[in-house]
């Protein structure tokens, strides 16, 4: 990191991307190769202008022939070539050229890696702007295994040739990251972006693994990308490893249900099997070609201040334990969620909400950066296929549930709402569970913390057993 003085303060810099790669270059024991498919041979470049690079650069090559490409690392069963599986295809073919042709007795101190990215730029008609995958798999010891960090980008540039030097910009960063920056995974992320605008590109999927990354915990480098806005929704499954949005969503129907999970209750799980089958009962509805997803948008997570990790990860913890899939985004407003979807898929969208939910959408304020307000917004919120489903509430003092039907939203506000209402857009769920409409996540969470009793029978099945066994949300009670 370069240092300079202004008055009695030193003040860093971020390095150049030149003095990136002539560290590299100069430093004896990182030796490795490049394969680079579909944009150039930026990233390697970068090295190769910097000076010394018979020092770090054992190979590069592209493999821009398709025939050429399948003859070296095999054919895909979906027959793409910008995918995760043909990174991890090249890495693992290129490490092991290495480990065959370098003799480990004539190179005994030095540091392997293979670094790799598979990549389609902006289209000539303009429409596709472009995305790919860029990885490294490398050693931080000659006598360990490797470690591996794999990303996801999409390019925001509408330019071909900037976007081939931003992405030779961001191939020196990881590189450079992974051997200098390693010990603070937070860092390396954010080093990314050195010398990168953040409008120039969006990282919406990375993974950490190998040893030196076992005690990282990739939910949480996902909620990282979206809290340093590198990204606006980021997505991670059952097994705790991201996902990327464009692929677990590309042509599928949606159901997504946002909520605070603090913890997961039985009203939560309610409201997903209720709609659940209201939405799996629509015609257009295949079941096998739908994801539904459990979403927390990141000013829930913001509610009490800064955001609080280990909670994050208590709520990641109970989500995935459910064999759930789980989205962080930065959109507080839904139409912005469904606008979010709506970019991987024409199918029929569901959310389901509760009644508050509800009310929020037909508030005023939160409308009030769009030129056209809340008309704009309903607009782009049922320019889609798009059904809404509405979990309902008990008054405590009258008895009384709180429906479509008898929900008072803001005289301004009626007419919209027939109008939304009459068209099908809103549907009750009738066939709810009336005996446990008295939960509520921040009661649950006040009974845990202060070691009360009798949480636990307002949690789905095992829910409770997970969170003694885990301590979540400082819970202090053991499994008996």
């Amino acid at each position: 990191m370069a240092i300079t003085l202004k008055g009695d303060q030193k003040i860093s810099t971020v390095p150049t991307t030149k003095m990136k790669s002539l560290k590299i270059n100069l430093n004896a024991h990182i030796y490795g190769t490049f394969a680079e498919i579909g944009a150039g041979q930026e990233t390697v470049r970068n090295f190769f202008r910097a000076g010394g690079a018979s020092g770090t650069i054992a190979k590069a090559m592209s493999a821009y022939d398709k025939d050429f490409s399948d003859a070296i690392y095999g054919i895909e069963k979906d027959n793409r070539y910008v995918t995760e599986p043909r990174l991890k295809k090249m890495l693992k073919h290129e490490m092991e050229l290495i480990e065959e042709r370098l003799d480990r007795q004539k190179h005994p101190d030095k540091l392997f890696f293979s670094y790799a990215n598979t990549v389609a730029t902006i289209n000539f008609t303009k429409k596709f702007k472009g995305h790919g995958w860029v990885g490294i798999r490398f050693q931080l010891d000659p006598l360990e295994d490797y470690n591996e960090i794999v990303l996801h980008l999409r390019f925001k540039e509408t330019d071909a040739r900037q976007q081939q030097e931003t992405l030779g910009v961001l191939g020196v960063n990881l590189i450079y990251g992974a051997y200098y920056l390693n010990d603070n995974p937070k860092d390396l992320l954010k080093s990314f972006y050195d010398n990168i605008d953040k409008d120039r590109l969006e990282i919406d999927m990375i993974n950490f693994s190998g040893p030196r990354f076992m005690y990282v915990d990739n939910r949480l480098m996902s909620l990282q990308l979206v809290k340093n806005g590198m990204t606006n929704a980021v997505m991670f499954g059952p097994d705790g490893n991201n996902l990327l949005p464009a692929q677990v969503l590309y042509k599928k129907n949606i159901l997504a249900l946002r909520g605070s999970y603090r913890p997961v209750t039985k009203v939560n799980m309610d409201m997903f099997e209720r709609s659940k089958q209201l939405f799996f009962d629509e015609n257009k509805v295949d079941p096998k070609k739908t994801k539904i997803i459990f979403e927390i948008t990141l000013s829930n997570l913001r509610a009490e201040g800064e955001i609080n990790e280990r909670d994050f990860l208590d709520r990641a913890e109970l989500l995935c334990s459910l064999g759930l899939n789980v989205m962080i985004t930065n959109y507080q407003e839904y139409f912005k969620l469904v606008e979010y979807f709506s970019e991987y898929t024409k199918e029929r969208m569901g959310l389901a909400m509760g009644v508050y939910n509800l009310i929020q959408i037909f508030n005023e304020k939160y409308y009030r950066d769009l030129s056209g307000g809340i008309l704009e917004a309903f607009g782009k919120l049922f320019y889609r296929d798009l059904k809404v489903y509405m979990y309902p509430y008990k008054n405590e003092e009258t008895g009384e549930y709180i429906t479509s039907e008898n929900l008072k939203v803001h005289p301004r506000m009626k007419e919209l709402y027939k109008f939304f209402k009459n068209n099908g857009r809103l549907i009750d769920i009738k066939d709810f569970n009336p005996d446990i409409l008295h939960i509520f996540s921040r009661k649950v969470l006040k009974k845990i913390k202060n070691g009360e009793d009798g949480w636990e029978e307002m949690l789905p099945k095992g829910v409770s057993e997970t969170i003694k066994e885990k301590r979540l949300f400082g819970c202090t009670k053991r499994i008996k």
